[in-house]
């Protein structure tokens, strides 16, 4: 496993067998109607603590700032602590959704300044299907000291996205069908590339390996000084092609507000029908 790779995943086996020293284990489920502390209680990794991705990982929506609008710091900290966090920490996020809730947590301690965070590759399914232990019940946990410090992963705004595509790239990272014209936010932003994340994941929700995802986003265009940034609806998915990217040792900037704070002024346009990819 490349060093970039290592220092942003890692896998069932690894985890089981050689758990980093000071592991804090972050459970970021979600179920049908949202996140889900029923199915936490019911079976997690052993000492895991329960993460609300909204609750949490998001601040307050307003009119105007998207559905999922960064935190502040004050009330990350707090969640940070609550966690038992510190500073020296090693975290690792899960979820048992494609890694799309986890990845968010992964981008939301990255930007609050935790050098150490990494994502467990396939999630609880691939935990389960390495033997792990799982229990169930509430965890008890004590008080970390860690602080939110947030610019740690770069960002964008509305006003820079629609300038993006005549300089640089802007991935959409949502299914295709919904950046053709189907679904939630149907369409996509004027000049964005299609760039659908879960196909950067095999059948098991493994992440594809290093040969692969680099030929696929240089097919797509990325090149290593080319200015970028990812969006999707509500800055999930697109969380996790950040991730995906900070694998290869490629850093691109997240916008938060993605589809849903576009969408907010109806004078942004949306694009459908499919798009040429970039020439190389």
């Amino acid at each position: 496993m490349s060093g970039a790779r290592a220092a942003h995943l890692i896998s069932a086996s690894e985890l089981r067998d050689d758990p980093p020293e000071r592991l804090v284990l972050l459970d970021v489920r979600v179920g049908a109607t949202g996140p889900d502390p029923g199915a936490f209680r019911r079976g997690h990794l052993p000492g895991a603590r329960f993460v609300d991705v909204d609750a949490d990982l998001a601040g307050t929506a307003t009119a105007g700032s998207g559905a999922r609008p960064l935190p502040e710091a004050a009330a990350l900290t707090t969640a940070l602590r609550r966690w038992g966090i510190r500073a020296d920490s090693a975290v690792v996020v899960y979820d048992d959704s494609r890694s799309v809730p986890a990845a968010r947590a992964w981008w939301v301690l990255r930007w609050a300044g935790l050098t150490d965070v990494r994502l467990l590759d396939g999630g609880l399914l691939a935990w389960r299907a390495a033997g792990g232990p799982v229990v169930s019940g509430a965890e008890t946990v004590a008080a970390g000291t860690a602080s939110a410090r947030p610019g740690g992963l770069p960002v964008i705004g509305t006003a820079a996205v629609a300038t993006l595509p005549a300089r640089g790239i802007l991935l959409d990272a949502r299914p295709h069908s919904h950046y053709r014209g189907e679904g939630p936010f149907a369409g996509h932003i004027p000049d964005a590339v299609s760039a659908p994340v879960f196909d950067d994941f095999d059948e098991h929700g493994l992440l594809r390996d290093e040969r692969t995802l680099r030929a696929r986003y240089h097919g797509l265009g990325l090149g290593p000084a080319t200015p970028a940034a990812t969006h999707c609806g509500s800055a999930m998915a697109a969380a996790l092609q950040v991730f995906v990217l900070a694998t290869l040792g490629i850093e691109i900037a997240l916008y938060p507000g993605s589809l849903s704070q576009w969408t907010a002024d109806p004078a942004r346009p949306l694009v459908r029908g499919d798009a040429p990819v970039p020439s190389l």
